[in-house]
């Protein structure tokens, strides 16, 4: 069985596009509905098409890759007033949920985002996705959130680099 050492993490790159979409094959309706809030059999075509427009600076991601397949994928989008707060989003195939590979992608991505000047991330995620609920409980044990649009929102500073 596969382990976390086998995982290697590495920005999204202009050939992860079937890559991306294979990655729906392990993913639950319930994991696909937690990420993009509305029922969907598959990662969306208009996500995949945007993953091919990263401009790596304002927009993001870092995929978990095994045996050549992703597994996990974080991104940040930042947002266009206030440059130094950016959206961020995760997902982890079902195989490989709750074994560490959505911490280090975040943990990746929050470096690289400090470096380029994000201070801090926001999150929205659905009430009932406790495991993401605690997830960021673990990595931010001071972050409060607020209800917006029947998400819970997390502002999530980053630290400094």
């Amino acid at each position: 069985m596969p382990t976390l050492e086998d995982v290697r993490i590495r920005p999204y790159g202009v050939g992860d596009r079937e890559r991306l979409r294979r990655m729906s094959d392990h993913l639950s309706k319930a994991s696909l509905y937690t990420r993009y809030f509305a029922g969907t059999p598959r990662i969306p075509d208009h996500h995949v098409r945007a993953m091919d427009r990263l401009d790596h600076w304002d927009r993001e991601a870092m995929v978990a890759l095994l045996a050549g397949e992703i597994i996990g994928l974080a991104e940040y989008i930042r947002d266009v007033r206030w440059t130094w707060r950016a959206e961020i989003a995760v997902m982890v195939a079902d195989p490989w949920q709750r074994r560490g590979i959505g911490g280090r992608l975040v943990a990746d991505l929050a470096g690289l985002a400090g470096r380029r000047g994000v201070t801090e991330f926001v999150a929205d995620v659905i009430p009932t996705n406790r495991e993401a609920l605690r997830a960021i409980g673990g990595a931010w044990p001071a972050a409060a959130s607020w209800t917006a649009e029947g998400a819970a929102r997390f502002r999530l500073p980053l630290p400094m680099p």
